[in-house]
């Protein structure tokens, strides 16, 4: 287990390393920081502070690598870097300290805020609309899943995997604006649901309102792709399962129907469908950015697409970086699940 967990740390290092080239690669240099932050109207003393601070003064491959000294949860900072950014973590040594922090993912060029904080206070609404679409794919897709394997051939069969199919070929974004349009703005008034809002209202006397009917919507318009493959995956998995020679023992002992099927044959098809879930949970992260920015869902994908219409880029860049964290921690998760669920892996 040490050595396999060995690897997949170091794959993940090389695919956050990747993903931190590119994003320098693709953002750092695009117009001029310090105009974006002071504005037309800055004099030149303080251009030159501001872009000081950001080493905008510094050639490129050292700019990279004190970004990457920034962004990294190990870094060698100075005691005024320490008081001044702040860094939050342990540190020692002298003028020069080496520590664990917590990332710096820089300031916004408009709010003038930390990047960290804006992230954190976001991300709590994309994990709750990922969670609540996972959720209802899950509830979903098994059933159909496991009555079109038992009923093959059947009309419940060939709907469940019409259904599938559509649902898959479906864009995120197009399912998004039909069911807006219809649940939150033709039928409003019989669904009590709205075109757009988060998970919670601002009100000026109660404060924050909690509202779970604007949940609903852009949950059920993220888990329709998932609920699609997982409904396909349990169909397939269970169909091999029913041909296995411990079901066909099973039958010959008379057991009845509903037995075989939830307590034998299902828990041995859950593997896929298990890998399926945990992989497609970040993919919903991703595919939340269009969700989010049509339902008007205070999330990261919203908060991403609002930052690259006012070129507010260390927001973007934090944002990426931040997706492309949970994405690799979610396949670590994801294989070493697969792992202990499944023993053939152990020996393969």
């Amino acid at each position: 287990m040490i050595p396999f967990l060995l690897k997949k740390l170091f794959y993940a290092i090389l695919v956050m390393l990747g993903v931190v080239v590119f994003v320098f690669v693709l953002f750092q240099g695009i117009g001029d920081p310090a105009r974006m932050i002071l504005g037309q109207t800055g004099d030149s003393a303080t251009l030159k502070n501001i872009r000081k601070e950001l080493y905008l003064d510094q050639p490129r491959h050292l700019q990279f690598l004190y970004y990457v000294n920034d962004i990294s949860p190990i870094g060698i900072h100075s005691a005024a870097e320490i008081k001044e950014k702040p860094l939050q973590g342990f540190f020692i040594g002298g003028e020069k300290k080496i520590g664990i922090k917590i990332p710096y993912l820089r300031r916004s060029y408009q709010s003038k805020k930390q990047v960290g904080n804006i992230l954190i206070d976001v991300l709590p609404g994309t994990l709750i609309l990922a969670t609540a679409a996972m959720i209802i794919a899950m509830l979903a897709g098994i059933p159909l899943g496991v009555f079109a394997a038992v009923r093959k051939g059947t009309w419940i069969d060939r709907t469940a995997i019409l259904s599938s199919i559509a649902g898959i070929s479906a864009p995120s974004f197009f399912v998004g604006i039909i069911l807006a349009y219809l649940f939150g703005f033709l039928l409003s008034k019989y669904t009590g649901l709205h075109m757009t809002g988060s998970l919670y209202d601002e009100d000026p006397f109660d404060g924050r309102v909690l509202q779970l009917r604007n949940l609903v919507l852009p949950a059920i318009t993220l888990g329709i792709r998932p609920l699609a493959i997982i409904t396909q995956l349990t169909r397939s998995a269970m169909l091999d399962t029913l041909n296995q020679d411990f079901i066909r023992t099973a039958k010959a002992k008379g057991l009845k129907e509903r037995t075989i099927i939830f307590r034998h044959a299902l828990p041995n098809a859950l593997n896929p469908v298990i890998t399926a879930a945990t992989g497609w949970f970040a993919e919903l992260l991703a595919g939340a950015f269009f969700v989010e920015y049509i339902f008007g869902w205070k999330g990261l994908g919203k908060t991403t697409v609002d930052a690259l219409e006012k070129l507010d880029y260390p927001v973007v860049m934090g944002s990426i970086l931040l997706t492309a964290a949970i994405f690799v921690i979610i396949n670590f998760l994801a294989d070493l699940l697969y792992r202990v669920v499944d023993p053939r892996v152990k020996s393969g």
